[in-house]
C-alpha cells in the first residue's frame, strides 16, 4: 500500500507540476479555443491573468506532493482545482473528462491513504 501511495503521489504531483509550469512557460502548445461558451470562458480566463493564479496553485500543490511534505495541504488545494476542472468539462467541454477522471481517482486514492490527517476537518 505504501508503494502504491508513493506512485500515486508522484504521478499526480508530476501532472500538476508540468501543467502548472505550462501556464508560465508555455512549452505545451495550446490548441485554439473551442467555439461557443467554452472558448469565450477560456479567452476571458487567459486575458484576465487568472491563469497565472491557477498555474501557481497547481505548481505549489504538485511540488508539495512530489516533495512529500505537507501532502494533505497539497491535496486540499487540488480538491478545489479538480472541482473546477470537473465543473468546466461537465458544463462546457465534456470531451476532456478522461484526464479529469484519472486525476480524480489518483486524488481520491491519496485522500484515502492520508485519511487520518483529514479526520479533524470532519469533526464538529
Amino acid at each position: 500500500m505504501k508503494i502504491a501511495t508513493i506512485i500515486a503521489r508522484v504521478l499526480l504531483g508530476l501532472a500538476f507540476v508540468i501543467f502548472g509550469l505550462n501556464f508560465f512557460l508555455n512549452f505545451i502548445p495550446a490548441p485554439p479555443p473551442p467555439p461557443g461558451l467554452a472558448g469565450d470562458y477560456f479567452k476571458v480566463f487567459a486575458a484576465s491573468g487568472y491563469t497565472h493564479v491557477v498555474g501557481a496553485m497547481q505548481l505549489l500543490s504538485g511540488l508539495l506532493l512530489l516533495i512529500g511534505r505537507f501532502v494533505p495541504l497539497g491535496l486540499t488545494i487540488l480538491a478545489a482545482i479538480i472541482f473546477n476542472i470537473w465543473t468546466f468539462h461537465i458544463l462546457m467541454a465534456p470531451a476532456g473528462l478522461g484526464p479529469a477522471m484519472v486525476a480524480t481517482l489518483l486524488w481520491a486514492f491519496l485522500v484515502w491513504s492520508y485519511r487520518e490527517r483529514f479526520v479533524g476537518l470532519l469533526q464538529p
